[in-house]
């Protein structure tokens, strides 16, 4: 009889390092980036932070910061630092130097959750170009740096993750390659666009801050069971379904990509057939989850992002997980108050919805 052994792959403890603009955004940054380890499976040691007055420009902290690094290191084993910044590739290497782990920088961190969940072939081709683009400014310094603290864990997933061990020229030449890809998967939407135009068929898209509960609307309101869960861009592939509202009428529905603050023009440029969906919306659902203390903040991300696209301006807020509210909220101009528990909220929201296309 064989006998079967289950393997568990180990935790990564990680430290962070916060440079901070502003204080008033410091409880934001500092809760943002934890639930991005979270979801990069990363365990979270300890939160270090600097002003972004005290920039140094070869290790981005300054030498009393790293020192303080160094000593929390010397008594607490870490696996990684994140640096909630986007570094340079020299910046990168002299930080591994300096204190002798892996060092992921911002950037790197969202890329590699998004390896993670990529499931679709479209998905895995978006991630593995922000990979390539990201490495290729970055090649020659850090070439073998992968290879000084083992090419697993955290920042060393997908489709990409040999890439440091290839040369620019190979590079270049998979990043055009890639690219042609992407403009394939852009002319075939362009062509489903004139299809359901010819044919009537609205658009309707999902967006939204990551982890809003685009995907559980999406479940409820197509009857759908498409993967949801509490991490931060759990949902990477887009999914589109029929929709159907009443008299007879449907529409067609996509849940896509979350957003984020500061999000990598890595990741805007590869994923650009999939924000497309969020441009030719004739209208969007911008979800909120209103029981995060920092909703506000959030709508005020989403929507600069939704802007930037060049996103409809016929937009519907759904004001989602109004059931955790511990008090009452102002509701604005296009706002609906939400939660997926109250079935009847489905039957609700296809009435406004469809008010919403007829206008």
């Amino acid at each position: 009889m064989k006998q079967v052994f289950e393997t568990k792959e180990e935790i990564e403890k990680a430290i962070v390092f916060c440079p901070i603009k502003k204080d008033e955004d410091k409880d934001y940054q500092f809760a943002e980036i934890s639930r991005l380890c979270f979801s990069a499976g990363l365990e979270v040691e300890h939160i270090f932070s600097q002003s972004l007055d005290a920039f140094n420009r070869r290790t981005i902290m300054g030498s009393g910061k790293l020192q303080e690094i160094k000593d929390f290191l010397a008594q607490n084993p870490c696996d990684c630092l994140v640096v909630d910044f986007q570094l340079t590739g020299s910046q990168l290497r002299n930080l591994s130097d300096e204190i002798g782990i892996k060092v992921l920088d911002r950037i790197l961190l969202i890329i590699d959750i998004f390896a993670l969940n990529a499931k679709s072939s479209e998905g895995k081709i978006e991630v593995k170009l922000a990979q390539n683009r990201y490495l290729l400014t970055r090649l020659s310094s850090l070439q073998g740096s992968a290879g000084r603290f083992g090419g697993k864990g955290a920042g060393m997933r997908g489709p990409g993750e040999t890439k440091l061990e290839l040369d620019r020229r190979k590079l270049e030449k998979e990043i055009v390659t890639l690219q042609a890809e992407i403009e394939k998967i852009k002319n075939s939407r362009k062509q489903n666009k004139v299809l359901r135009e010819k044919t009537g068929i609205k658009s309707v898209v999902l967006g939204g801050y990551t982890n809003a509960g685009k995907s559980s609307i999406f479940n409820l309101l197509t009857k759908e069971n498409i993967y949801a869960d509490d991490k931060l861009f759990a949902t990477l592939d887009t999914t589109s379904r029929r929709m159907y509202l009443d008299d007879g009428q449907f529409c067609l529905l996509t849940d896509t990509v979350g957003f984020i603050s500061k999000l990598p023009h890595e990741l805007v440029e590869s994923f650009s057939s999939t924000l497309e969906e969020v441009k030719n919306a004739d209208l969007l659902l911008h979800v909120v989850d209103v029981s995060d203390k920092f909703y506000k903040k959030n709508i005020e991300i989403t929507n600069e992002i939704l802007d930037d696209l060049g996103a409809t301006k016929n937009r519907l807020v759904i004001l989602n997980k109004s059931d955790l509210l511990k008090a009452p909220i102002e509701i604005g101009q296009n706002e609906v108050l939400f939660n997926i528990k109250d079935k009847n909220n489905a039957e609700k929201l296809k009435k406004i919805i469809k008010n919403a296309l007829n206008k």
